[in-house]
């Protein structure tokens, strides 16, 4: 008996599930990548949208002043008394000056009583005025001949100096002189350098003594301003001396005689 083909039209038929699983693995396949999209996150614009949530939330407080309307209610006074602005006293230059000669009266009686038994041997000489105190000193009991090293007994009378100059603001000049014999070395080429050699000499050990030394100068005369004649031994002993002028005022720079 001979099959009977199937037509064209029942294959087609027969094949219509085809279309439908197509459909549906299409649309399944478009669920995924909905659901996938939904679940990625993106990180860069993620971090964008923190930032700019964390700047508006930490953002400082910002208020306006508003603005009031009508009669504002005026502010109480304080009752408390401001003190009047305090000004300094008037100086009185008169008065400094006396009260500065009479602290220089007592640096002399200080003085005076340090060196008692040398200005009673007339080794040291003390003189004062309202303006200055002139302490002489020979050059033999600070220095030895032509020599600007002082020798183990003057440490002793600078101290004792040093004690009645110590915490005043007086100002101090030292004075170096020599007499008339020409000196010749090679650290002294003349009597100048010898004279200003022993002041600064004298200046230092005030200094290492405690004695401030923006208070302090050092002057050479050399042999140019003798207080007695060069032609004896005791003239030209007197001319060897170190003076020290201990000034009324506290400037060193003004502190001439």
């Amino acid at each position: 008996m001979r099959r009977r083909r199937q037509s064209q039209q029942d294959l087609h038929n027969k094949e219509r599930w085809l279309i439908s699983y197509a459909d549906f693995i299409t649309l399944l396949f478009a669920f995924f990548v909905v659901m996938y999209s939904v679940s990625s996150v993106n990180q860069g614009k993620y971090k964008v949208l923190s930032e700019t949530l964390t700047g508006v939330f930490n953002a400082p407080q910002r208020s306006f002043q508003p603005i009031e309307v009508g009669d504002q209610p005026q502010p109480l006074v304080s009752d408390a008394v401001i003190p009047p602005p305090v000004s300094e006293a008037p100086r009185n230059p008169e008065r400094e000056a006396e009260v500065r000669s009479r602290a220089l009266s007592a640096m002399a009686d200080q003085l005076a009583l340090e060196f008692e038994e040398l200005i009673g041997q007339g080794v040291i000489t003390l003189e004062s005025s309202d303006r200055w105190l002139e302490l002489n000193l020979p050059n033999s009991l600070l220095f030895g001949s032509g020599d600007a090293e002082p020798h183990y007994d003057a440490f002793a009378v600078i101290e004792k100096i040093a004690t009645v100059l110590r915490n005043r603001d007086n100002a101090v000049k030292v004075e170096g002189f020599t007499d008339d014999r020409p000196i010749s070395s090679q650290r002294f080429p003349s009597n100048w350098e010898l004279s200003a050699a022993r002041a600064a000499a004298v200046v230092r050990m005030l200094s290492m003594e405690g004695i401030e030394p923006e208070r302090l100068a050092a002057v050479g005369y050399g042999r140019f301003q003798p207080v007695a004649r060069n032609d004896t031994d005791e003239g030209r002993r007197r001319n060897r001396r170190v003076v020290l002028l201990i000034s009324r005022d506290a400037n060193v720079r003004g502190a001439m005689r």
